[in-house]
């Protein structure tokens, strides 16, 4: 028998991991929970789940091993908490939430119940990253230079920042965390942030743009730049030190080594379906190194967004 999974939250998220599990020998995808019935009902005939709009009826009848969390930031609750009282696995989908006492009050309620607790970082497990992770193991870094460079996303909850955390926490959140795993641990964020350029769109309170500095526990210096208001797409990550510069920037690594530059290309699948896969082979085997970013590591990234903010809100920096 397959380790048997049930999905609260049935948006697009939700869709994109449906489809990675239909093509595991080794997951069940049982049932899905939303607050609009007829998603999961659309959810239910197309991967033959059965549909709930009430959350504990799901986790009551259909006892699940594993339950995803594809909710947005504001709307967790207590989910986490109720799945992992039942002993129930967690995949809980970017960003953990918008709360931060509650968030770690969350992590420690999972640490008790000794439930596996993946989150959706999914970057980690490209091919590339692994590659780029290892190659700077052994360098000592100067400074990290990142962006995320978009359009406006026109969900109506993604407009509101006390819904959403703002473009730096809800979909940035990726760049941020590839920053902390390929250069370490931030200690302090300075942030700035322009809440302009959006009066187009009504109802927003989200920053348009926003600039983040960071110090790294290692002595590295960097930051992030963030904009909701291009018409295009980018996203890269540069990693400088003595006589070299790495950029990750999609699916393409590129190293500059003195005089020498080497560029790789992934070759891996869907980093989400490589996600997935592992975290149901951890429930499988109990092998926890599979995750690999865990619920208290991304606690780490959406401290360093929110304190971002906070900072851009007081003008002063934050000690994590």
């Amino acid at each position: 028998m397959g380790v048997r999974v049930a999905f609260v939250g049935v948006g697009g998220i939700a869709e994109t991991h449906l489809k990675a599990l239909s093509d595991n020998e080794h997951a069940e995808v049982v049932a899905a929970c939303d607050v609009v019935l007829e998603r999961a009902e659309r959810a239910g005939e197309t991967y033959g789940l059965k549909a709930y709009s009430d959350v504990d009826l799901m986790l009551e009848r259909e006892k699940p091993d594993a339950l995803f969390i594809c909710v947005p930031p504001f709307a967790h609750a207590d989910l986490e908490e109720k799945a992992a009282g039942r002993g129930i696995h967690l995949l809980v989908e970017k960003p953990l939430g918008l709360d931060r006492d509650a968030i770690r009050s969350k992590a420690e309620t999972i640490r008790q119940a000794g439930i596996l607790a993946a989150t959706g970082y999914c970057l980690r497990y490209q091919d590339v990253a692994q590659q780029a992770r290892q190659y700077l193991s052994n360098k000592e870094i100067g400074m990290v230079r990142a962006h995320y460079l978009s359009g406006f996303v026109e969900t109506p909850w993604w407009r509101d920042i006390s819904k959403s955390g703002g473009q730096l926490v809800e979909q940035a959140t990726h760049t941020v965390d590839m920053t902390r795993y390929l250069a370490g641990d931030v200690k302090s964020v300075y942030a700035r942030m322009k809440f302009g350029l959006l009066e187009h769109k009504p109802g927003t309170s989200i920053p348009s743009v926003a600039t983040v500095c960071l110090d790294f526990e290692s002595g590295a210096v960097g930051h992030i730049d963030t904009s909701c208001i291009q018409s295009d797409w980018s996203s890269a990550i540069e990693v400088l030190g003595r006589d070299f510069k790495l950029t990750l920037a999609g699916r393409k690594l590129t190293i500059l080594e003195g005089e020498e530059t080497t560029t790789y290309g992934s070759v891996s699948g869907s980093a989400h379906k490589t996600q997935d896969d592992a975290f149901i082979e951890a429930i499988r085997t109990g092998d926890r190194s599979l995750i690999l970013s865990t619920y208290d590591d991304a606690l780490k990234t959406v401290d360093v967004t929110l304190a971002a903010n906070e900072s851009a809100l007081s003008g002063q920096p934050i000690v994590l």
